[in-house]
């Protein structure tokens, strides 16, 4: 058996150098195309993708490829993995149109990979809704998909829908791919947990309603986004004022400070347009502008990747280190990889920021000879 999977994984390897095809593995699947380098037309549509199962654990790429390319050209091919490297007995090909994929269907199930072993070729359900629960009543739609945007990728339009408690709402979020909705599912729940100190409920949606829901009208009980800017605005209005006029801050707002303010909005004081700038910009920015509004320094980063998590999460420990503080600022922040490895620092950096403000938040006295 051992000598038959490294024959098969040889076979494998082999055909890889002659075709010169390239397959990455990402979140325990390993893909192909996506679209590959010679593919010259446009993005496939819905239905285009066909769902195959029953395929016998030692087979990979080199037989299934050219055999689902026979019927057309393939857009993506994505056979899911294990740890142990052997597939787990399914796998996806994405066509240029449906009527490929159809003809796939009826020409390829129940075709004999192996002795014994029939594969099943159905229409994949390539399902690109999620709904999102327990959203606070008064969440607004446009605020939600800036949201939504700055977090995940794919993200195409947002729609509200009351309930089911008296103080929520659902999101049906629509995306532009099977697989940005479901890397989005993955990761959801944890990010508004840390962020905005909410537990959602994020489960598939099977369609799109048709209609455009609105949200509730705001309810005095409506639940608030605990953000960890919240305090900000008092902490620079208080601190001692540079004669330096501040930086115009161009960058786009990570986290639209009209979601915050989207609950308990009678509540919360009014802000100076500076201060909301201030609000919207990214956590990197926020801790830089609070250094220099209390003239601390410029704060210094030591960041230090540290392992994968099962979660496929990479985690990093980090040093902050502000200049006016004796003690540094250590912890452990973890974030999903990014397109390459600059971004993925940047998103590192990011929530390693988040986190020291959070801590700024918990602890409004810090000693710095002083209060902070």
């Amino acid at each position: 058996e051992d000598n038959k999977t490294f024959a098969r994984l040889q076979g494998l390897e082999t055909w890889l150098k002659a075709t010169n095809t390239k397959l990455t593995q990402v979140n325990g699947q390993r893909k192909y195309g996506g679209p590959p380098d010679v593919w010259d037309g446009p993005t496939p549509a819905a239905h285009s993708e066909v769902f195959i199962s029953q395929i016998p654990r030692e087979v990979y790429e080199d037989v299934l490829i050219p055999l689902f390319s026979s019927v057309g050209p393939l857009w993506e091919f994505r056979l899911m993995m294990n740890f142990s490297g052997q597939n787990r007995g399914f796998a996806y090909a994405k066509y240029s149109s449906s009527e490929v994929a159809a003809h796939a269907i009826h020409l390829l199930h129940g075709h004999m990979v192996e002795p014994g072993f029939f594969l099943s070729v159905q229409c994949s359900m390539e399902k690109r809704h999620l709904c999102i629960g327990n959203l606070p009543a008064a969440t607004r739609k446009e605020n939600l998909l800036q949201v939504m945007c700055a977090l995940v990728d794919g993200v195409k339009k947002v729609s509200l829908k009351p309930g089911p408690g008296i103080d929520e709402v659902s999101a049906i979020v629509a995306f532009t791919s099977h697989y940005t909705a479901s890397m989005a599912k993955k990761i959801l729940v944890e990010v508004f947990k840390r962020q905005f100190a909410l537990t959602l409920s994020v489960k598939w949606q099977s369609s799109e309603s048709s209609s455009n829901y609105e949200p509730l009208p705001p309810h005095k009980t409506a639940k608030s986004l605990a953000s960890p800017w919240k305090m900000l605005p008092r902490l620079l209005l208080n601190a001692p004022r540079t004669s330096v006029s501040p930086p115009c801050l161009a960058q786009a707002p990570s986290t639209p400070p009209g979601f915050c303010r989207a609950v308990g909005e009678t509540a919360a004081p009014p802000c100076s347009p500076s201060l909301e700038q201030l609000v919207a910009a990214s956590p990197t920015m926020l801790l830089q502008r609070l250094c220099e509004a209390t003239r601390l320094g410029q704060p210094l980063y030591e960041m230090y990747y540290s392992h994968v998590g099962r979660d496929r999460f990479l985690y990093f420990t980090y040093t902050v280190r502000v200049p006016g503080i004796t003690v540094p600022f250590r912890g452990l922040v973890m974030v999903l990889p990014g397109h390459t490895a600059t971004s993925t620092l940047e998103k590192a950096q990011q929530a390693v920021a988040l986190q020291v403000l959070q801590r700024v938040q918990c602890n409004h006295s810090l000693t710095v000879g002083g209060n902070w």
